[in-house]
């Protein structure tokens, strides 16, 4: 049996020894240098099950984002996870949205959506009577999800299959060779047939790292605040409420989010952040800011794209700023109906043009693969891109 080491004990990098795991045809092992797995973007995040609504026809995404849905909801159904797939609406607030609204309903149908469907006001008013919309696109396969529940379980099943999850392990140095490679790790050295390295945040230093070349990419940390709706005003909204997004950025846009605790947020919004893993405006990385500022692409993209990064700067700063986004959305909220709520660091990989890189980029290198950029949909799509990488690079 082949022996593979995983790189990155978030969803992905689960969700890959799982799959490799339940095949018997390989020995994983799994090294996460945080005392617990998915600790970062993995756990930071709203929960949201995305089905492929707003993705380039054609690319990864389109093409995984759909069964990767399918097979998260029948995982979870399997091992009683808390989920609910409860739909969402996109909201167009005028008529240049409206156009841009059409136009990705028909790109839902060519990713394969089903049931898409524009609300009448009568069926707006009983979904969400507070909405302020000139037109509104039911998605009926989206829904929520705890994704904590799915990874516990995740190791679980690795564990039960004869895989290893090593916690508090990390990567000091990897030795490489045309036959095998060398993990050398605070607890274990051990040798492998092959590494995938699925370190989110930091998977162009790894790359890096292990082949000795410079990454045709670097990640840029931007965090993603939310704002979590007090108790009282719970009712507000009732499920999850999108603008229409940017065809410009990958990022949603403030978005109203029911939880499958129960929990209402807004957000996020994207601003940079001063480290990796940095989840607070206080959290700063010398290094980290010194590596994103220095980076030809990071200027690019604050020359190309000034307004938008000053617009997200500013609701991370002012409270009127973000409630301003929400606003537009839903009128009646108001900054008192708020208090502070968590927050998440995105991984967004950027070419030295300054270009965001939309889709995901796996890169394979003599006995490595690299899942160099995974951003959203990459939990609900764990499982589907874990297929992809086996049939395409293992198999």
């Amino acid at each position: 049996m082949k022996k593979i080491g995983i790189v990155g004990g978030g969803i992905l990098g689960l969700s890959i020894a799982y799959k490799l795991a339940i095949s018997n045809k390989y020995i994983v092992h799994v090294f996460e240098k945080e005392g617990k797995i998915g600790k970062h973007q993995s756990g930071n995040n709203s929960g949201v099950l995305h089905c492929g609504l707003s993705y380039t026809p054609g690319s990864l995404k389109a093409k995984l984002s759909v069964d990767g849905i399918n097979e998260m909801i029948s995982f979870c159904k399997n091992h009683d996870i808390d989920h609910d797939i409860c739909g969402k609406v996109v909201v167009a607030t005028n008529d240049i949205e409206i156009k841009s609204l059409e136009s990705l309903a028909k790109r839902g149908e060519l990713n394969g959506l089903k049931g898409l469907k524009f609300l009448n006001k009568g069926e707006l008013k009983k979904r969400e009577p507070n909405l302020n919309s000139l037109k509104t696109l039911l998605v009926p396969g989206e829904g929520i999800v705890d994704f904590h529940q799915v990874m516990n379980k995740l190791a679980e099943l690795i564990k039960n299959k004869g895989g290893f999850i090593h916690l508090n392990s990390q990567i000091r140095k990897i030795i490489c060779s045309n036959k095998s490679l060398t993990i050398i790790s605070d607890k274990t050295e051990q040798n492998f047939d092959k590494i995938i390295n699925c370190t989110g945040l930091f998977s162009d230093r790894i790359y890096t790292s292990i082949t000795n070349k410079k990454s045709p990419l670097k990640i840029i940390p931007f965090r993603g605040e939310y704002m979590k709706i007090k108790k009282q005003h719970a009712d507000i909204f009732n499920h999850l409420v999108y603008p229409v997004p940017s065809p410009e950025y990958p990022f949603l846009g403030v978005h109203f989010t029911r939880m499958i605790n129960g929990d209402k947020e807004i957000g996020p919004n994207a601003v940079f952040a001063f480290k990796r893993e940095g989840y607070k405006n206080t959290d700063i990385s010398i290094y980290d800011t010194i590596d994103s500022f220095f980076y030809k692409g990071f200027l690019n993209f604050l020359r190309n794209n000034f307004y938008f990064a000053m617009g997200e700067f500013s609701s991370s700063i002012f409270l009127s700023s973000f409630v301003k986004k929400a606003k537009k959305l839903i009128p009646d909220i108001n900054a008192s109906m708020l208090e502070n709520g968590n927050s998440g660091v995105r991984a967004q990989a950027i070419e030295p043009t300054g270009k965001l890189i939309m889709d995901f980029r796996i890169i394979t290198h003599n006995n490595q693969i690299h899942i160099l950029n995974a951003p959203s949909p990459g939990a609900t799509a764990c499982f589907s891109i874990a297929n992809y990488i086996i049939n395409k690079h293992l198999n």
